[in-house]
């Protein structure tokens, strides 16, 4: 790529229903200004982001390129002929940071093997504020996403997560589908040690964020409802 070649710009969202502005930098927002090439999960919901973080912006100026689960593979490349035309190019999540637990990870691959200059932007990552406010190990700890269904195989995966705490003195995080929240705390209540500690950080950065951690023992007494509550669950055993 030339030196006049165009940027692809990790652009984070917000956690929730909150302000932009509250929790992303001024940055965000001068970059949105600025750009009208977008690659995003959802058009609907890049569409009202870009409108509450830059009022002004001509919506039928925007160009939009989808990246999720439906997306053909072999569009990808095509998706930053901008760039290698010199006009830069900006990747939202749908919530949080791009990459991280996200399908941009994908986008970020083809620009480096493009020699197209990445520029990350800061936001919120739900990831790292949970693993912030835990108290756990911020040194050594793996995201582990949604873990399996089935009981059986939960529970197996669990005990294996719990192992490896002890084992690597290693924070271990995962998600549970939102409406599944409830009985995934339950879960590891009834399955982990009970010294074992469990934070559960949820709605964070919202006026509604829950963030506590406590043993298994403990969880057994506190009554929180989870339910369709965006939560990230960590583990730890000593």
């Amino acid at each position: 790529m030339s030196e006049h070649s165009g940027k692809l710009y990790l652009i984070p969202t917000t956690l929730g229903d909150t302000e932009p502005l509250n929790v992303l930098p001024l940055s965000v927002k001068k970059t949105i200004e600025r750009i009208d090439t977008y690659i995003v999960e959802n058009e609907k919901t890049a569409r009202r982001f870009i409108k509450k973080v830059s009022s002004g912006k001509k919506q039928s100026a925007l160009k939009l390129f989808p990246l999720n689960k439906f997306t053909d593979a072999n569009e990808l490349p095509s998706y930053l002929e901008p760039c290698k035309n010199g006009f830069d190019i900006g990747l939202i999540s749908e919530a949080g940071c791009p990459g991280i637990a996200d399908p941009g990870a994908e986008i970020v691959k083809l620009a480096h093997e493009n020699n197209i200059k990445v520029v990350p932007l800061v936001g919120p990552s739900s990831i790292l504020m949970a693993m912030m406010s835990s108290g756990m190990n911020g040194q050594s700890f793996a995201f582990n996403g949604y873990l399996p269904i089935d009981k059986g195989e939960r529970k197996q995966e669990l005990k294996r997560l719990e192992k490896l705490s002890l084992d690597y003195n290693q924070s271990q995080l995962f998600i549970e589908t939102p409406y599944r929240n409830n009985k995934m705390l339950e879960d590891l209540c009834s399955i982990l040690n009970g010294n074992t500690e469990i934070c559960v950080a949820c709605d964070i950065t919202l006026p509604t964020e829950y963030i506590k951690t406590m043993t298994a023992n403990e969880w057994k007494k506190n009554n929180v409802d989870l339910h369709k509550r965006p939560t990230l669950f960590i583990i730890h055993k000593n």
